[in-house]
């Protein structure tokens, strides 16, 4: 990977924080951070689709996969009644949580971070 330019390194404090709000969700099972995650996750999409460079474009497949499954844990949780989550609503929540982390790991060893 290139050296880290401003692009770069304001992408990785919004990478390393929704990683930070992820573990805490792990931890806690508080399904109040998934505001958070939005929040990070929308953060993440306007620096990389806000910019023309080419190491921002080289992870766009990875992003796909962390906005793609953050927008199905939206999905499933509408489709709750009353916010109670069924053993089925919660596993699909814990794989999209899952493809979420592995694309986070994922961006990081390409970034060089891991």
């Amino acid at each position: 990977m290139t050296e880290a330019n401003g692009t770069h390194e304001e992408f990785i404090r919004a990478l390393y924080s929704l990683n930070q709000t992820m573990k805490s969700l792990f931890e806690r099972g508080d399904v109040s951070l998934l505001t958070e995650m939005n929040a990070e996750i929308k953060e993440l999409y306007r620096i990389q689709h806000g910019s023309a460079d080419p190491v921002m474009k080289a992870l766009d497949v990875e992003c796909g996969v962390i906005y793609g499954n953050f927008d199905m844990i939206i999905a499933v949780l509408r489709t709750t009644e009353e916010g109670d989550i069924d053993r089925g609503a919660q596993t699909a929540l814990n794989k999209f949580l899952h493809n979420i982390d592995e694309a986070v790991v994922n961006i990081a060893a390409a970034l060089g971070l891991v």
